[in-house]
């Protein structure tokens, strides 16, 4: 399941599939209630390849659903309704038209920003007729290491009792990521991402967070990579030794990095990448002083429920000291 993606070869078609999820992503944004740190927001990982789960639309309810086996959207609303059309080359603003006549069809409002966020000199997306590729391989090939990575992150995320986010994509940034809270505010965060309104990203880091994922590269490297981070980074936090050897910390990302292929080519891929979040969690947790026997406990394991006294019953093989 760990296929191999190397950004190079597919660079226009991950920029074009970004800026189609960030599409999608403004509708889900525009009807949906606002739920703590942008959740309301993100897209999931499903059998064929992106959702948007239900949103209400007035009298409907839709879904609007990335199939990245059959290289197609397709919407569906709870009155039975179905519509979609064919991923292929196109430009943004073909993209754009084409989804809000989904929309229509499916008696939804398609009234939502069109801008991009998160994404150097943004073009709106009805303006952006620059004529881009969709290598269906590749997006193929995305998807498995998303499935795959979904897989491990879930797991990871199922160890920890405390406040953690779902497995999620972020369309802003593209990637796929699972955060971890302490419980304590966080210092106001500075805000400057590109084409994000201050306001959203300090809601966003209102408390002390781990948070790990994947990005497929452009967000700062050119390689896929898995990244781990904390916010407020704690003292000595860019100087902990992460897991597996081929991890480190990247000065400019100001976050610990392994690149994809590392465990794509491991003899236990799963084994690799839970080394390194575990690894980089632990680093962020005891620098950071946070209530671990409060807020761990063992992976959780199918239909076995969670003991009552499971905040004080985590491996203590968990700790980094």
């Amino acid at each position: 399941m760990w296929a191999e993606i190397p950004y190079e070869p597919w660079r226009e078609t991950c920029s074009a599939l970004h800026l189609y999820t960030q599409i999608v992503g403004k509708y889900r944004l525009a009807r949906t209630p606002w739920v703590n740190h942008s959740w309301h927001a993100t897209l999931y990982v499903n059998a064929r390849g992106l959702t948007t789960s239900i949103i209400p639309d007035g009298a409907v309810s839709v879904e609007i659903a990335f199939d990245l086996l059959d290289h197609a959207i397709v919407g569906a609303t709870t009155d039975g309704r179905r519509a979609g059309f064919p991923l292929g080359p196109m430009s943004v603003a073909e993209f754009h038209a084409r989804l809000l006549d989904l929309i229509r069809e499916l008696g939804g409002s398609p009234q939502f920003d069109g801008r991009p966020n998160e994404v150097p000199n943004p073009i709106p997306f009805r303006d952006d007729r620059q004529p881009r590729p969709y290598d269906a391989d590749a997006v193929r090939r995305f998807f498995q290491a998303i499935v795959a990575t979904n897989h491990v992150l879930n797991r990871f995320r199922t160890a920890y009792i405390g406040k953690v986010s779902p497995v999620h994509l972020f369309w802003g940034s593209f990637d796929l990521a699972v955060t971890r809270f302490s419980g304590r505010p966080a210092p106001l965060h500075p805000g400057g991402v590109p084409a994000l309104p201050d306001e959203v990203t300090r809601e966003a880091y209102s408390h002390e967070v781990s948070s790990a994922g994947f990005w497929p590269g452009g967000g700062g490297t050119d390689f896929p990579a898995f990244y781990s981070y904390a916010y407020p980074a704690p003292n000595g936090f860019s100087d902990a030794q992460p897991s597996p050897k081929e991890a480190y910390f990247d000065q400019n990302l100001r976050e610990f990095l392994l690149p994809y292929d590392a465990v794509r080519r491991s003899s236990d891929s799963e084994a690799t990448l839970t080394s390194f979040l575990e690894s980089t969690y632990n680093a962020a947790a005891d620098l950071g002083g946070w209530d671990r026997d409060a807020l761990e406990c063992p992976l959780g394991e199918p239909r076995r429920p969670r003991p009552l006294n499971t905040g004080n019953s985590r491996p203590r093989h968990h700790r980094s000291d």
